[in-house]
């Protein structure tokens, strides 16, 4: 009786392991498995990390572009303010020479504190005066042109820098599934060691594959998503901010806003300015914040590239 209850527990025991051998994929089948879905994680992270760089480099002219116009139009404010003193300064002497009044009635002092010139000396430079306004008027329109041409370049490289970003994060959710693929083939190559170990076949190769590539199991992607979308939304805002200021500036710039020398026309050329120059720091800011996001990423990229590199590596 007793040896009747051993003979049956073997059995069963048989009976499971038939069972389970018979759900396990042999070693070989399993190897190309494994192969199958995780020799490509590698060069697909590749092509991330290159989209990730040339996003870096994008967005790093834009940065530059940004730091431009904000210098030109800040070079901008500061000729548009000389000429803006010198205007009054002719002003004031015509008005004072218009009058039948005694020049001599003035208040010279309150004159001289102003405009840091004697009344002799501007009545005598006054010309130089009207020619240094043309000189600072013509460097002042150049200015403005240059500052314009260099927020549309920051607005195209944050709209590159958009696009590509978005690639990458569309790019990730692929890969995840590949990774994912992988730990389960590899998952399975585990089990096919098992058995082949219970068949006395060699299973030293298959191991070492297991053991690198299981690696993949304790991989978080999920940094490579959450740059990609700060990059992608930094440079989303870089590019709106960067169109605004790019056609702020154009007609802050244009003859017909320069040419309005009335008081109020004068107010409104100077408020267009001083919001140009404004979102053009903004630009800026949202370009460089979108170059740390794309230098974070491939940070990021590198990290789960190690494992890669190494399983395939093994596999090949």
């Amino acid at each position: 009786m007793k040896s009747g209850k051993i003979s049956v527990f073997f059995a069963v025991i048989f009976a499971m392991s038939g069972v389970s051998h018979a759900d396990t994929a042999d070693l070989n089948t399993a190897l190309q498995n494994t192969y199958r879905a995780c020799v490509d994680i590698d060069e697909n992270l590749h092509d991330l990390k290159v989209l990730a760089g040339v996003n870096t480099a994008v967005t790093a002219v834009g940065t530059a572009s940004g730091v431009g116009a904000s210098a030109t139009g800040f070079a901008k404010a500061s000729k548009d303010a000389s000429i803006e003193k010198l205007e009054r300064l002719i002003k004031e002497i015509e008005e004072i020479q218009s009058k039948d009044t005694d020049k001599d009635n003035f208040d010279k002092e309150k004159f001289l504190k102003e405009f840091d010139v004697s009344w002799e000396s501007a009545v005598k430079n006054i010309d130089k005066y009207k020619e240094e306004i043309e000189k600072l008027t013509e460097q002042s329109k150049k200015l403005g042109d240059w500052r314009t041409g260099l927020l549309a370049g920051n607005t195209a490289t944050n709209i590159a820098g958009a696009i590509i970003a978005s690639r990458t994060i569309i790019n990730k959710d692929d890969i995840q599934g590949q990774i994912d693929a992988c730990i389960l083939a590899n998952k399975e190559l585990n089990n096919a060691i098992t058995a082949a170990k219970l068949n006395g076949e060699d299973v030293a190769e298959a191991k070492q594959i297991y053991d690198i590539c299981r690696e993949y199991e304790f991989v978080d992607i999920s940094p490579i998503t959450k740059r990609g979308k700060g990059a992608m939304v930094a440079s989303t805002t870089g590019a709106v901010v960067g169109g605004v200021g790019t056609i702020t500036s154009a007609v802050a710039n244009s003859d017909k806003i320069r040419d309005d020398n009335s008081e109020a026309g004068k107010k409104k050329e100077k408020d267009l300015n001083t919001a140009s120059n404004v979102l053009s720091v903004g630009a800026t800011a949202a370009s460089a914040t979108a170059t740390v996001f794309n230098a974070l990423q491939i940070s990021a990229i590198k990290k789960v590239a190690t494992v890669a590199s190494e399983c395939t590596g093994v596999l090949k």
